[in-house]
């Protein structure tokens, strides 16, 4: 699962997909090769939920789902609807509008947040594991490092 990386002199790399929820916590993780698009690895990272939203009758509320540009295609957006989610997808093309309100946190920045804490592990940061299993095992173990660490320290 490794490609050669469109932004890095065509060296080989991997890419991380995360899914988080509003505190940074990561629900799914995907591993594809630097050189997929984003939109293919979208519904599978949906699909590869670890803990799967409890169902209510009662509560028939759609859950937001915030995603960035690279994700404006309509069979994601299609396919997001599809499995209960609202999306909130930007479209190509449109300006950027900046949060001037204190009180509204900016949501693209979690994902970020969780990404960088990943990075923060050097097996993470530069892959030296040569198969997928083996990379894909310590990313979830970071992962539940992640978790451990946001639930025990704040």
């Amino acid at each position: 699962m490794t490609g050669p990386n469109p932004t890095d002199r065509a060296k080989l790399g991997t890419k991380r997909h995360l899914l988080t929820d509003g505190q940074g916590i990561p629900l799914s993780v995907v591993i594809t090769a630097a050189n997929t698009h984003d939109m293919k690895a979208a519904t599978n990272t949906l699909d590869n939920i670890v803990v799967k939203r409890p169902y209510s009758k009662i509560n028939k509320e759609r859950q937001n789902l915030c995603l960035d540009k690279g994700y404006d295609f309509l069979e994601i957006e299609n396919s997001v609807i599809k499995k209960g989610y609202c999306p909130h997808i930007p479209h190509r093309g449109e300006q950027t509008i900046t949060n001037h309100f204190p009180r509204h946190r900016s949501r693209r920045w979690v994902v970020e947040r969780t990404n960088s804490w990943h990075n923060r592990f050097r097996k993470l940061l530069v892959r030296y594991e040569k198969k997928l299993e083996s990379y894909f095992v310590l990313v979830c173990l970071g992962c539940c490092i992640v978790i451990y660490r946001r639930i025990i320290l704040g």
